[in-house]
């Protein structure tokens, strides 16, 4: 406990450098997979608190913080901007049109920054050792947590901690749940073709557009009987398109969205399933589906024990009143991945200002209260150091 208190306060001394870490990768994101810049920003940090940050194959960053003996503790982050525009007003607001840190990552990344950068000024004094994961591309399917994982980032490792911020949640709490915390989700993809042709005359053609507008309504309408309702299945559409005049019926359409569900037995299913239903409701208008599904990432599962640990932290920095309850959403998240192959958690950060308002992510106006930086660094430098100690 010393030492856990000894890194908190090295944290609680780091916070004006965090929010301006902050700032600037607010106002220079960069979308998946180009995450250059961010990279270079976080490694000069690293580099001159005397850690050794390696890049990935394809972009981000790991570094190891500890003796190099006893067990081994990762602590994840994403760095990866939405292709949305910025609506804030804020003098840190993106200068990339069309780019913007609406999910959270600055937050995330500047977290982890802290966490390492105080756990380096006691790095003799650890227990083992502690990996930093800045990983890229989050926000694509199947996500760069993969990538990662390829690259070794979990070699050795005994569990792994992770945080994502939370707009209802007020600054000052973490949301924890053990067991499912988010939901598989999948991106679907399908274009009809067929005979276009005059509206006055669709028994001439193949009506696509009507065809389009069945399978709207009936693929969830279907896979809401085909499937367990306990799993919670959800597809919706994000993008719809076909023709471009009143009085013509077009040869193509297109639809596009995603398909989410809360159990992971599910949605090892689900793929054979909608390319089925596709093709049965548009079958008997005598269009042909050309259906392109990308399994994303299955649920995030918080295993029991790395839970506790996360538990304990958040009691540890902010007292009993710091934790927050938080159920299962259908949001997706490659953090699942990592817990798909080693113990993890990853916890909800509160980022509401107390009494002010609650914004929602992926949207160009979300604003988060910057205490949640140092909130976050605290609790994860907490869960790592006392997690060294029970895994060793």
């Amino acid at each position: 406990m010393a030492l856990v208190r000894a890194i908190v306060a090295e944290v609680v001394g780091l916070e004006d450098l965090l929010v301006d870490v902050r700032r600037d990768l607010h106002a220079h994101p960069e979308l998946s997979w180009a995450e250059e810049r961010t990279a270079a920003v976080l490694s000069k940090h690293l580099e001159h608190a005397g850690l050794d940050p390696r890049p990935l194959p394809r972009g981000g960053l790991v570094v190891d913080v500890g003796r190099g003996d006893g067990a081994v503790v990762a602590l994840r982050a994403d760095l990866d901007a939405l292709p949305v525009e910025d609506r804030t007003g804020d003098p840190w607001a993106s200068t990339v049109p069309g780019v913007a840190h609406a999910c959270g990552h600055d937050v995330h990344a500047s977290s982890l920054l802290g966490a390492g950068l105080a756990l380096a000024a006691h790095a003799e004094r650890l227990a083992g050792t502690v990996r930093l994961v800045f990983q890229p591309a989050e926000e694509v399917m199947p996500g760069g947590a993969l990538m990662a994982i390829d690259a070794g980032v979990l070699d050795g490792v005994s569990r792994i901690f992770g945080l994502h911020v939370d707009p209802t949640l007020d600054v000052g709490t973490v949301g924890l749940r053990e067991g499912p915390l988010t939901g598989a989700a999948d991106h679907l993809d399908v274009v009809l073709t067929g005979k276009g042709g005059h509206t006055s005359r669709p028994h001439l053609t193949e009506d696509l557009t009507f065809a389009l507008g069945k399978l709207l309504t009936e693929l969830p309408a279907v896979l809401s009987r085909r499937l367990d309702p306990r799993a919670g299945v959800s597809v919706v559409w994000g993008m719809v398109r076909a023709g471009s005049a009143v009085n013509v019926i077009p040869a193509t359409g297109r639809a596009g969205g995603t398909v989410r569900m809360l159990d992971a037995v599910a949605w090892a299913e689900a793929e054979s399933l909608v390319s089925q239903t596709i093709a049965q409701i548009v079958e008997p208008y005598g269009v042909e589906p050309t259906i392109r599904y990308v399994r994303g990432v299955p649920p995030v599962v918080n295993e029991h024990r790395s839970t506790l640990l996360l538990h304990h932290a958040v009691e540890t920095v902010l007292g009993e009143e710091g934790v927050a309850a938080t159920t299962q959403s259908l949001g997706g998240e490659d953090f699942a991945w990592y817990c798909d192959t080693v113990p993890g958690a990853m916890a909800r950060l509160g980022t509401r200002s107390p009494g002010g308002p609650t914004y929602d992510l992926h949207q160009g106006d979300l604003r988060v209260d910057e205490g949640a930086i140092s909130v976050g660094a605290r609790v994860l430098v907490a869960a790592a150091a006392s997690a060294l100690v029970t895994d060793r």
